[in-house]
């Protein structure tokens, strides 16, 4: 297996820590192999799921480290991984600076407005004032702008501690994507990124991070993916959606986002939604794959295992599993166009897939 530094990878197959290389793969009829990958932290409850399934089914075991979008697709471009994880696609400027890749979009989910509030169980919050909170703008919890949308909660007179992430992160450029759609203040002054330079409150690494940081703080809210708040036990609030519906996050809601048209790239923001029902802060994410698999070493079995990988996990068994996990499955559009992209994929110039 290619040696990674700086982080410690997830190994998300325990009971597979027996197979080697060399073992023949039932499905594929090519010897077992050991993938890796890393990225972001937003889909990683759904991934371990998937990849320990896939392990089981093909034999192949994946490791997969999850270090936040930018460092993933950093190890991408160091060419020490076989794919990355980022919630954020690659802007034209970012594909430009390495070979070619493909996007695979793997499965579609929320980033909540987490918070913590005692006796504060239902928080109506639209994005303006979620860009105002996030640029120390408004401070308390019992601000006009907030007690206009939340008439029958006592909110208390205390201090926001907004809490944001540290590391470069595809969960802040949707977030950030979002504020810079619905608040000309923040675009000009902070715009989206993986990185941002926020004015006030607490930095923590990783949405696990995070989701702790606001459990464990009173009067906080952040920014994550939903099924970390769900797991912390944290409360997170609707949202005020682009047809003036307050949303909660669910497999509908999130799939309504994402009603549009979708590039051949796949590459696209589906933030603040026009569409009726659809949660305003929903999005993507996406398993990035270099077109040409022949790279650092690589074989070609290698290369077969990551195409098996991506197509298990745009398939209709992997797809069921994200509401297990509170997420949401792709829309058959994206499918279509991922199974279209993945027959680009190479090794030496030959397409894998026939």
């Amino acid at each position: 297996m290619k040696k990674i530094f700086g982080f410690v990878i997830y190994s998300a197959i325990a009971l597979m820590t027996l197979a080697s290389c060399g073992k023949k793969s039932v499905d594929a009829g090519r010897d077992s192999v050991e993938l890796t990958g890393a990225g972001a932290t937003f889909p990683l409850p759904f991934y371990n799921v998937v990849f320990e399934k896939f392990a089981l089914i093909n034999d192949d075991e994946v490791a997969y480290g999850g270090i936040g979008s930018g460092g993933g697709v950093r190890n991408l471009k160091d060419r020490i991984v076989d794919f990355a994880g980022s919630d954020a696609f690659l802007s034209d400027k970012e594909m430009n600076e390495m070979s070619p890749v493909v996007h695979i979009p793997s499965c579609m989910g929320a980033v909540v407005l987490a918070y913590n509030l005692p006796g504060v169980e239902k928080l109506n919050l639209s994005g303006d004032v979620v860009a105002d909170i996030f640029a120390g703008k408004i401070r308390r919890w019992n601000d006009a702008r907030i007690a206009e949308m939340n008439a029958s909660v006592a909110l208390p007179d205390t201090e926001i501690v907004p809490v944001f992430r540290s590391d470069g992160s595809g969960t802040t450029f949707v977030f950030t994507d979002y504020l810079s759609k619905v608040s000309n203040d923040w675009k000009q002054n902070y715009g989206a990124g993986k990185s941002v330079n926020f004015p006030v409150g607490q930095a923590a690494k990783g949405n696990p991070g995070v989701a702790g940081v606001i459990s464990q703080t009173v009067n906080s809210i952040g920014y994550v993916g939903s099924e970390y708040a769900f797991a912390q036990g944290v409360p997170y609030a609707s949202m005020l959606n682009a047809c003036g519906e307050f949303v909660m996050p669910d497999a509908q809601t999130i799939s309504a986002a994402a009603s549009g048209d979708i590039p051949a790239d796949t590459r696209t923001s589906i933030t603040n939604s026009a569409a009726q029902g659809a949660y305003p802060i929903s999005t993507f994410t996406w398993l990035i794959v270099y077109k040409e698999q022949n790279y650092a070493g690589r074989t070609i079995e290698q290369a077969q295992g990551t195409m098996d990988l991506l197509q298990y996990i745009i398939g209709e068994e992997a797809q069921k599993m994200t509401a297990e996990v509170n997420y949401a499955p792709l829309p058959k559009k994206a499918v279509e166009l991922s199974k279209t992209n993945l027959k680009q994929i190479t090794f030496d110039g030959v397409a894998i897939l026939k």
